[in-house]
């Protein structure tokens, strides 16, 4: 569906609203307009049927008020749905077609075993992206779950080191261009699958948008009130300040100039958001503009805060019972 389309029905709802205020007001003037001799008039049965009239046409005001948002906000995930499928038929299509190629080639013709290393090369680096691609829509599936998976405490330092090492080569990439800058030791409390899942999609994002060199530095910083802060910087391209809330959306995408440049499913931070609020987090994204590189911070419980949550629990649940013994005592 295309984009233009949202105008007509939102511009409708628009103008359906505004008539049916005129109409309201126009209806309160003609009835009341001249006060005292009409009110002379009046009984208790018109006097109700102006009222329940009045509602009623607040209650169609914010009706259609409602039914308009509600339309173009369906209508802008029909746009971002169709635009899912249009990639994940990209992401998938082209792997497939470059797997063909090599497959034919080495089916057909005996190539020299240079060559056949680095078909062989090309093929697996077809393979990860496919299982890349499968495995972004596997995560959105289970990051909707309500259900919390098991929680444990995690050396966080040694999590974001080993998802570091893996986007390095993955991408091939100096050790300079992603590197975890050094911080004090730090354990968080969440599940470790669901985490490295967060802190490789934010890792590939932050590759996939560098403009020019990749230059991505990942810290660890202790925060007030038993939480730990994970940032991940980039100097890319950055994003516009609009565009900071809704990239955690389901299926956004930004803008065109962007998504040229880096292919992608929509899914990536939206998974992020989903998984990091199952561990009880928070994740936002930050940035001084286009070209500017952009941050991000995820913010999870520490093993202190959690041992403090336990504590009290314990001491509410000794309190409980104390309480409990001594009315079955005064009984």
């Amino acid at each position: 569906m295309p984009r233009r389309s949202i105008g007509f029905p939102l511009a409708l709802g628009i103008v359906l609203t505004l008539l049916t205020a005129v109409l309201a007001v126009g209806w309160q003037v003609l009835l009341v307009g001249d006060w005292r001799p009409v009110a002379q008039g009046l009984t208790t049965l018109h006097w109700v049927l102006i009222v329940l009239g009045s509602l009623f046409f607040v209650v169609v005001i914010a009706g259609l008020v409602w039914l308009s948002a509600w339309l173009v906000r369906e209508m802008r995930l029909n746009q971002r749905q169709q635009a899912f499928l249009d990639a994940v038929t990209h992401e998938m299509k082209t792997p497939l077609a470059s797997l063909r190629l090599y497959l034919d080639t080495l089916s057909r013709h005996d190539p020299p075993p240079e060559r056949r290393r680095a078909f062989l090369e090309r093929m697996q680096e077809d393979v990860q992206r496919l299982d890349h691609t499968v495995g972004q829509v596997l995560a959105a599936t289970r990051a909707e779950l309500r259900s919390r998976a098991p929680a444990e405490p995690l050396d966080l330092p040694a999590l974001l080191h080993s998802s570091v090492e893996e986007v390095r080569q993955r991408h091939s990439l100096p050790e300079d261009a992603v590197r975890l800058l050094a911080g004090p030791p730090a354990t968080a409390v969440g599940n470790r699958a669901e985490l490295q899942v967060v802190f490789r999609n934010l890792l590939e994002n932050a590759v996939r948008y560098s403009d020019g060199d990749v230059d991505v530095r990942v810290s660890v910083q202790r925060l007030g009130g038993g939480r730990v802060c994970v940032e991940i910087a980039d100097r890319g391209i950055g994003i516009e300040r609009r565009e900071l809330r809704r990239i955690f959306q389901r299926f956004y995408q930004a803008r065109r100039d962007v998504q040229r440049q880096a292919q992608g499913l929509g899914l990536g931070l939206f998974v992020v958001r989903q998984l990091v609020r199952r561990q009880g987090g928070a994740v936002e994204a930050r940035s001084e503009g286009p070209g500017r590189g952009s941050r991000f911070r995820v913010t999870l419980r520490t093993a202190a805060r959690e041992a403090a949550s336990a504590a009290r629990r314990e001491r509410a649940a000794a309190g409980a019972g104390d309480a409990l013994a001594a009315e079955a005592r005064w009984r």
